[in-house]
């Protein structure tokens, strides 16, 4: 009996955060078209989270691009088909392992800081003081934040997959002896508008998800500082998960469309 009141519980908390998590994205899309229009800290958000998170993006796409070339390598050599090795890097890359592991990485670092920041602040009522003062504290902290990683992350997942096909490029220029210029040329010879355009759609939702979950965990965090530590902490797993989901979605229809 216990056992089955701990499920129903824990079933209920499941539904009623979905429904308020559904209730803040639903304000956000009300907030984001009114006026004023915060865009100077809209730009302060977009140049800490694309500028902090440059290095980490560029060193995960690097040894992205080495471990997979690496380690596909001596499967294609061992059926003779060296020469696709080009293609399926690029295509794998651009079509779903660079988007997904960049915007995980992302997960981790702009969510995980999100959800810590604003946490602290509603620990320490600032928000509350915003409110106060007549400051809309949603729309200047909430509405900026997810439309700075909405921005950002497709900028961030273009460069760590330019980064991973140039890591790729070395191994092969190493091992197969293949230049450069064959290496680029076979790559976007394989790569079509097709491979793209889902992948760049879903990059945006990607970072939706990413300012969404960190806003909505720090905003509403309680429990004082160890509630600051639990909405950093959950703001990246339920990140990581909706961006599973939310790839799922992306492969499901683009199989349909494309």
């Amino acid at each position: 009996m216990g056992r089955d009141k701990t499920i129903i519980d824990n079933t209920k908390d499941f539904f009623a955060e979905v429904g308020d998590m559904s209730y803040f994205t639903l304000r956000f899309f009300r907030e984001v078209f009114k006026p004023p229009f915060e865009f100077k800290e809209l730009m302060r958000q977009c140049f800490n989270m694309g500028n902090r998170s440059l290095l980490l993006v560029v060193v995960t796409g690097f040894i992205l691009g080495l471990v997979f070339t690496l380690q596909s390598r001596p499967t294609l050599t061992e059926f003779g088909a060296e020469s696709w090795m080009p293609s399926m890097v690029g295509i794998s890359i651009v079509r779903e392992i660079g988007p997904v592991i960049i915007a995980l990485i992302c997960a981790g670092r702009i969510g995980s800081g999100i959800g810590a920041e604003l946490g602290s602040m509603r620990v320490t009522e600032q928000i509350d003081a915003m409110e106060v003062s007549g400051t809309n504290p949603f729309k200047y902290l909430v509405v900026t934040r997810i439309a700075a990683t909405t921005l950002m992350l497709p900028l961030l997942i273009v460069i760590g997959d330019t980064v991973a096909l140039l890591g790729s490029a070395l191994i092969e220029n190493l091992k197969g002896e293949v230049s450069y210029l064959l290496y680029f040329n076979q790559v976007f010879d394989a790569i079509s508008y097709a491979d793209i355009i889902p992948a760049t759609i879903k990059s945006f939702f990607f970072g939706f998800a990413i300012g969404l979950v960190g806003c909505y965990k720090g905003y509403y965090c309680s429990k004082g500082t160890v509630g600051v530590g639990e909405a950093s902490n959950s703001a990246v797993v339920y990140t990581s998960m909706l961006l599973f989901v939310i790839d799922f979605i992306a492969v499901f229809i683009t199989d349909i469309f494309f």
